[in-house]
């Protein structure tokens, strides 16, 4: 029994396909299949049903597949631990981020970032809550940014910046005029929103709570988009007010999109944003070193959070 036949049994567990297994493990399917197979005659069992499609993992082979994990991460620890002794950041690190995060914040902070650790090969991709707590569990990617609390089962949160919502207010609505917004004046009925599956429109109906009514027929048209920057458009067409982030407000300051936002009055709802990771999660050395960096990244108060309401993502 080897570690290498470990990973393979946990890939094609992940991936339930020799072929997809052995593409995420570099190696041929002949080369994956044989060293499977050896594992096991070796201990006497059949780790997967191969006369299913996708392939399934047989209930010994299930026990197995979990106990393999295990072995595999706490063989990565002594990488961890030569890592840490020399001080280095290196190797790969596969890190996620919404969609509602990612457009402000990864321009922030990476490129100095990837300056300060040239060793480090980072893969970013952007992924919908749900879909990140999936892979995260699966073990293909190590750490995400997302909205929080989320209180998923075996993921630890480390806050990083809290970050206001802001009223992006076209002119001539009955709004314009407010140099402050309150949630009393916020109305579902001229409000665009995020399509579903985003947690920054969770966020938006809980803020509104009372005002917000599903089913509401009193509007002629209900308009939903996947970004911002549609819904920014959409309201200076006179299709309602929308709500962005502050980041993302900051970005539209020079522009003569300015005289449109609004700020809420104190305490300001808010974002809690996160990095998640599982709890076994090796490289913690990196996580807290893209932390920092991501919190050096914006402006100080969101760091500090004073005056601040979280609106829960869930």
């Amino acid at each position: 029994m080897t570690l290498t036949q470990y990973q393979y049994i946990v890939a094609v567990d992940i991936y339930k396909s020799f072929a997809k297994a052995a593409n995420h493990c570099f190696v041929t399917q002949p080369t994956l299949s044989m060293q499977i197979q050896k594992l096991e005659e070796e201990l006497g069992v059949t780790l997967f049903d191969r006369s299913k499609k996708p392939v399934a993992t047989t209930d010994i082979g299930r026990q197995i597949v979990d106990q393999a994990k295990v072995l595999l991460e706490e063989a990565g620890r002594i990488n961890e631990i030569i890592q840490l002794s020399k001080g280095e950041i290196k190797g790969q690190f596969r890190l996620a981020f919404i969609p509602t995060i990612a457009p402000s914040i990864i321009p922030r902070f990476l490129k100095d970032f990837t300056e300060l650790y040239p060793n480090l090969e980072l893969h970013i991709t952007e992924l919908q809550t749900e879909i990140i707590l999936d892979q995260l569990k699966k073990g293909l990617i190590d750490a995400a940014v997302v909205a929080t609390p989320l209180g998923a089962e075996g993921v630890i949160e480390k806050q990083l910046y809290t970050e206001p919502f802001m009223g992006f207010v076209p002119e001539g609505h009955r709004l314009y005029k407010e140099k402050f917004l309150t949630t009393k004046e916020l109305d579902v009925n001229d409000l665009l929103l995020l399509k579903e599956g985003h947690c920054f429109r969770n966020s938006v109906i809980n803020l509104c709570n009372n005002a917000f009514k599903k089913n509401d027929k009193s509007a002629s048209i209900h308009l939903e988009s996947g970004n911002f920057e549609t819904l920014i458009k959409l309201a200076k067409q006179g299709f309602g007010m929308t709500l962005i982030p502050y980041l993302l407000a900051l970005e539209l300051k020079e522009t003569e999109d300015k005289k449109y936002i609004r700020p809420f009055e104190k305490p300001q709802p808010s974002r809690e944003i996160s990095i998640i990771y599982r709890r076994a999660q090796l490289k913690i050395h990196v996580i807290e070193k893209i932390a920092e960096a991501i919190k050096k990244s914006v402006p100080k108060h969101m760091v500090t959070a004073k005056e601040m309401q979280v609106i829960h993502p869930i």
